[in-house]
């Protein structure tokens, strides 16, 4: 039993939401962060994302750039705009998500990347220092004096 079981005490884990096409790279990334007590759950394209997210209401989402259908930007946006508070992490292998991330941040949306492919330390760390910092829902940034 853990300790904070055996004093009564309930632990929140942190729920995070991944959203990627390539099913195998969802799964794999569930299963590591499931391994590091986050409550991960999948997605495999934009639509679904946020379908999720009305139930699950994750604390950060985690999502590829290119998808077919709906973008990781333009889910982003909409899971941005019904849960304010929910962090976003993109992630992209392809040279040409740079063009898109510049047109979200000139319309006020300022969502981190991570070029794939990705180290899972260097993506964990990520994730920790999103979650443990307060963001301002305005502006998706962390404000200076957070620390």
């Amino acid at each position: 039993m853990c300790y904070s079981c055996a004093l009564g005490l309930t632990v929140m884990k942190h729920r995070v939401l991944i959203v990627d096409d390539e099913k195998r790279i969802t799964d794999t990334l569930a299963l590591i962060l499931r391994a590091r007590g986050y409550d991960a759950a999948t997605a495999y394209d934009g639509l679904s994302g946020i379908e999720i997210c009305t139930q699950f209401v994750p604390d950060l989402v985690i999502s590829d750039v290119v998808m077919p259908g709906m973008s990781g930007i333009e889910m982003a946006i909409a899971i941005y705009t019904e849960f304010p508070q929910c962090k976003i992490l993109l992630c992209s292998g392809q040279a040409a998500t740079a063009a898109m991330i510049e047109e979200a941040r000139d319309h006020g949306h300022n969502f981190p990347l991570l070029a794939k492919p990705v180290h899972p330390e260097q993506l964990l760390n990520t994730i920790a220092e999103l979650l443990a910092e307060k963001v301002d829902p305005a502006t998706q940034r962390i404000p200076a004096n957070s620390n």
